[in-house]
């Protein structure tokens, strides 16, 4: 089985036509994956619905524990992209070990249709989680990176490969 917590970010943010403002409402993720027809065993659990530029190291701690405690191996968390890359370093920290653990967003809300890439993300990090080993991981763009080898690169509004430090 496959655990995804949920914890907020554009991913699941909805679209206020007569204010202009991004909120949140209910996660878009269960119906994500009935129209992926998604045949996996998943279970789901929201731990918040926040924007990841006010995420806490509380939160962080509160989503480490939930990732100790769960009786899986397999953890996707979805998460806003402007602060995933600190909630992973924050988990791999935590040594939480014999799990997989993979964390995804999407800069584009799903609720904005066929112009997200959250759905893309979403398909990409289950294939992941099944696959790696162990470890802490970003799943972006079609692509995974270890919890230290990877950036947002503001400028473009894709992730990227950074060189990772040498492991003693």
């Amino acid at each position: 089985m496959i655990q995804i917590f949920i914890t907020g970010g554009t991913f699941d943010k909805e679209y206020d036509f007569v204010t202009g403002k991004l909120y949140f409402k209910d996660s878009s993720l269960p119906k994500m994956l009935e129209v992926g027809r998604s045949t996996l065993d998943v279970s789901i659990r929201t731990l918040m619905m926040v924007d990841s530029l006010e995420l806490t190291d509380q939160d962080r701690q509160n989503i480490a524990n939930n990732c100790r405690s769960v009786g899986t191996n397999q953890i996707l968390i979805t998460h806003g992209t402007d602060t995933m890359s600190e909630t992973a370093h924050y988990l791999a920290s935590e040594d939480i070990r014999g799990k997989t653990i993979v964390i995804t967003g999407a800069m584009i809300p799903y609720a904005f249709g066929s112009s997200s890439d959250g759905f893309f993300n979403l398909g990409s990090a289950l294939a992941f989680v099944q696959s790696l080993p162990a470890g802490v991981y970003i799943a972006m763009n079609g692509r995974y990176f270890t919890w230290d080898g990877v950036r947002k690169n503001r400028a473009t509004g894709f992730f990227e490969a950074i060189e990772t430090p040498a492991r003693p």
